[in-house]
């Protein structure tokens, strides 16, 4: 966990100097996007941080027959059973409260994001754990990525992770864009 927050840390400090906003997608506690704000010291950074999640885990519905055979889907409902997913919203915003420029959105994706008025992002973190939402958030998002943002894919080469890989893949080429695939099994892709 400590080389994938690592990595994040890099992406977003490259990305807080391209013009937009912070957006992600699957935030769950949101360990990862409260180590991006206090690096960055949020408060000062002059951008908005957009968190979006259900706050009840995956959205099992969204799950492909192919993610199934693999297991992904098995593994979600296991995660859920044992409360790996924070549920408790007013947690979340506890736990953001300290930044005045942080937007918690409840909601299932890709169905939430027409509603929201992000104009500009810099850095889009995709961790949702399922093919579906992800590269409809991608999609959704792509002409709204500033030139050099940074899309961060939390589980895109993780093991077991071949349709999700496969969705995003096929996403990012029809946009003309690659994905480096890194050894923490996350994926980037910069704009």
């Amino acid at each position: 966990m400590e080389w994938r927050v690592h990595v994040a840390l890099w992406v977003a400090g490259n990305a807080v100097r391209v013009p937009g906003d912070f957006v992600e997608c699957g935030v769950n506690a949101g360990f990862v996007s409260s180590a991006i704000m206090q690096h960055l010291g949020w408060a000062e950074v002059g951008k908005q941080f957009y968190l979006i999640d259900t706050f009840n885990g995956p959205v099992i519905t969204q799950f492909t027959s192919a993610e199934v055979k693999l297991g992904r889907l098995k593994l979600a409902q296991s995660a859920i059973e044992r409360g790996a997913y924070v549920t408790d919203l007013d947690r979340v915003r506890a736990n953001f409260a300290e930044w005045p420029n942080v937007n918690v959105v409840q909601g299932m994706v890709p169905d939430v994001l027409p509603g929201l008025a992000i104009e500009k992002i810099a850095f889009l973190h995709l961790d949702m754990n399922c093919a579906y939402p992800e590269r409809a958030a991608l999609e959704h998002f792509w002409e709204r990525l500033s030139p050099g943002a940074m899309v961060l894919l939390d589980d895109y080469a993780y093991v077991g992770n071949d349709g999700l890989a496969q969705a995003i893949g096929e996403a990012a080429r029809s946009f003309g864009a690659d994905v480096l695939s890194l050894p923490t099994g996350q994926g980037l892709i910069m704009k």
